[in-house]
């Protein structure tokens, strides 16, 4: 089956190194936030080409040319079942740590596709914003953190929303061993001094950083 030892090997790397290199964990996004992606690759964003991502994307098809070079026959199925691995094989391991072995905020899971936010001015001024925020503490420890905002893609003439909730203290949460949270935050945010921002709006997969003074995760 194996024709080629050395290429075989060689070809195994690549791909181990394009999956390490595209790891999703302990950020959401492993090379920023993308507007295209190949297998799960990030190869574009807002600010254009990820050259990164690229080089990861071409990594993997490198690893894949070798390997179908290396072997004398299932060249198909071969091809097929690193595509399956490579877009699979990622996230499950990185949950499967998250369960397991991970502790403080590494053992949070954020539910970002449950999460909301809306935006309403209650006053001349003042804008009120409310998010809706899911987790998961999956370690049996109590954990405790604090959450940022950010605007995915924000260009100087942009309306700010996300980031809009960051004003005043950072709100803290703690989980408790194996605890499913929803987290609430209101705030009411005196827009007086900021030209673009939103007046009425809401917003889905909120952007977020927690952090528990030692490391953050940027989700």
């Amino acid at each position: 089956m194996i024709k080629n030892k050395k290429l075989f090997l060689t070809s195994i790397v690549l791909i181990v190194i394009s999956m390490a290199l595209n790891f999703p964990f302990p950020n959401e996004k492993r090379l920023g936030d993308t507007g295209i992606t190949i297998l799960n690759i990030p190869i574009n964003s807002a600010d254009g080409f990820n050259f990164a991502g690229l080089f990861i994307l071409i990594l993997l098809v490198l690893g894949m040319v070798l390997l179908h070079r290396s072997l004398e026959k299932f060249h198909l199925r071969s091809f097929f079942a690193v595509i399956i691995i490579v877009s699979l094989l990622p996230p499950s391991l990185a949950e499967a740590y998250q369960k397991t072995l991970a502790n403080g905020i590494n053992a949070v899971s954020y539910i970002k596709d449950e999460s909301q936010c809306k935006f309403v001015m209650i006053g001349e001024d003042t804008l009120k914003g409310k998010c809706e925020l899911p987790f998961e503490n999956y370690s049996n420890e109590e954990v405790s953190f604090t959450i940022g905002f950010y605007d995915r893609y924000l260009f100087e003439e942009d309306v700010k929303m996300l980031s809009l909730m960051n004003s005043g203290e950072p709100a803290i949460v703690k989980l408790l061993p194996n605890e499913i949270k929803v987290v609430r935050i209101e705030k009411e945010i005196d827009v007086s001094q900021i030209k673009n921002h939103v007046e009425n709006g809401e917003a889905a997969y909120v952007s977020i950083i927690i952090d528990d003074g030692e490391k953050n995760r940027k989700l």
